[in-house]
């Protein structure tokens, strides 16, 4: 019995309404409007016009659908914003998904500055932009089967073993002229790739290709995971095996580049798709900085990211990079605080789905007549 009462269950009941510890006291209920919170609206397809319309409209709803909107509304910013130096992390098969235009379309666009990624995604991307297709997978077809055919599957798409050996006659004829004075690192290629892809490949688009069109850098941090860098590893066995110098390759190079384009910019974004190497390589640059001054007693400033959109659907609770939020990458230092300015942008949905719909959304509303569009964020501006 509560307060030693003895009576009636309706008596301890107004006693825990009356008594001194304030348990089960009467509530204030406030007034939504007055303490100013924001009204969610519903979904009305009859009022949406554009892809930028349902955008607009899912920020006013909830959950992920608000998650969506409210990330378009980043990338606009990061877009607008004249000082901003953006970064894009890719990691995923999102290439082989037929993704690779989008990315496209940010870099063409000025939007994206330099890009880091896996090196499959990008050697993927390069099957693409020689022309090449990626086909949907027939489940009734079994991965032995699928072996012994020559198709490696991603998932529900295959992948053409004969694409991959087609691909190696163009990163063939750019090793073979690669001078071995020269130390290669994965920026250093991918802009040769993009090179060549610009001056053979006039009528087809890609990531590279775009990127050493607006000299956008493209970092590929794990080189050896991928076919890029296999191509790279055989053709040094056959240098050896013929009595010429094998290819040097420095990962450092890339690490150094990546942060002395970084240090020249005022602000910093960055688009994450997915997570893995990729992301973390980037975000780790703020502390490259700190170390390079604590440590080493370097005058260099402390820079980190002002704005971060993520789009990936690994949960928190894992405990992995890729599903981390960006509100844990503060505490090293590697994201500036909301409270001081920084503004991210976070969905956990599958990036085949998210991407295109922000990008498309941001692009309309960039394109609108008299909008203050991104013309002149451009990497050659910038760098």
């Amino acid at each position: 019995m509560k307060n030693g009462n003895h009576g009636s269950s309706h008596h301890g009941k107004a006693q825990a309404h009356t008594g001194d510890s304030g348990e089960g006291k009467d509530r204030h209920l406030h007034n939504p409007i007055e303490d100013r919170l924001t009204p969610l609206q519903p979904l009305d397809l009859g009022r949406v016009k554009s892809i930028d319309d349902l955008v607009r409209a899912m920020a006013k709803t909830a959950f992920t659908g608000r998650q969506l909107g409210e990330a378009a509304d980043v990338l606009e910013a990061m877009a607008r914003d004249e000082e901003c130096f953006v970064v894009m992390t890719l990691s995923g098969a999102m290439t082989v998904a037929k993704q690779g235009l989008v990315i496209t379309d940010l870099i063409d666009r000025g939007i994206v500055n330099a890009v880091v990624s896996t090196g499959a995604l990008m050697a993927h991307g390069l099957v693409e932009a020689t022309g090449r297709a990626h086909f949907r997978y027939n489940p009734e077809v079994t991965d032995e089967e699928l072996y012994e055919q020559g198709y490696n599957r991603v998932y529900d798409t295959l992948e053409p073993e004969q694409n991959l050996d087609d691909v190696e006659e163009v990163m063939s004829a750019i090793l073979e002229g690669w001078d071995h004075n020269e130390v290669m690192c994965s920026y250093k290629l991918n802009h040769a790739i993009g090179e060549y892809l610009a001056q053979n490949m006039k009528d087809q688009r890609g990531i590279l290709k775009s990127a050493f069109e607006k000299a956008v850098p493209v970092f590929v941090p794990a080189f050896s995971d991928s076919e890029l860098g296999l191509d790279t590893a055989l053709n040094n066995r056959l240098r050896e095996s013929t009595g010429r110098h094998k290819i040097r390759f420095d990962p450092f190079l890339d690490l150094e580049h990546f942060a002395a384009t970084l240090l020249r910019q005022k602000k910093l974004g960055i688009i994450t798709i997915g997570g893995g190497v990729p992301r973390n390589w980037s975000q780790q640059f703020g502390p490259f900085c700190e170390l390079r001054h604590r440590r080493l007693g370097e005058n260099i400033p402390l820079k980190r990211y002002h704005y971060g959109l993520r789009i990936c659907p690994e949960p928190v609770y894992w405990g992995g990079l890729s599903g981390s939020p960006y509100s844990e990458a503060i505490s090293w230092g590697k994201f500036v605080p909301p409270a001081e300015g920084g503004m991210f942008g976070e969905v956990f949905v599958d990036a085949t789905i998210g991407l295109p719909l922000i990008a498309a959304a941001v692009f309309e509303r960039l394109d609108k007549k008299g909008s203050k569009a991104a013309k002149g964020k451009t990497a050659v501006a910038k760098r």
